[in-house]
């Protein structure tokens, strides 16, 4: 298998995931029902974050945890929803890379997991 080179790369792997994702019974409907995401705007976005991480290209431009923190208000996002958001991540990387970018994807994804599962959790526990 080979490794993540470029932004057709990242392009198949953000597909692959948030194919998955959409689908979930446990995290789909963050995506579905109460974000109600416009696909057609929120993946070229995600190839820019996953590029702009990987490759440190600076095509991303935005505030990813401001995003989630509006949705964290509707429907609280816990710690258990960000595990299964990056098992979800660490299957389609593995299924479709290997190498070290790949390894580095599993890395900065679970980085990004745990530091979004401690700023939903602390803004729950601000808001109660």
């Amino acid at each position: 298998m080979k490794d993540i080179e470029n932004s057709e790369d990242v392009k198949i792997l953000v597909n692959a995931f948030y194919k998955k994702v959409e689908n979930d019974e446990k995290i789909g409907f963050f995506f579905t029902k109460i974000a109600n995401v416009d696909w057609e705007l929120h993946l070229p976005k995600m190839y820019a974050f996953w590029e702009t991480l990987l490759f440190g290209e600076a095509s991303y431009k935005g505030n990813p945890m401001a995003k989630h923190f509006p949705v964290n208000e509707m429907k609280a996002i816990e710690k258990q929803h960000f595990e299964h958001w990056l098992k979800i991540w660490t299957e389609t990387v593995t299924e479709n890379f290997s190498g070290e970018v790949a390894d580095l994807a599993i890395y900065k994804a679970t980085n990004i997991s745990n530091l979004m599962a401690f700023k939903m959790e602390t803004a729950t526990k601000l808001k109660n």
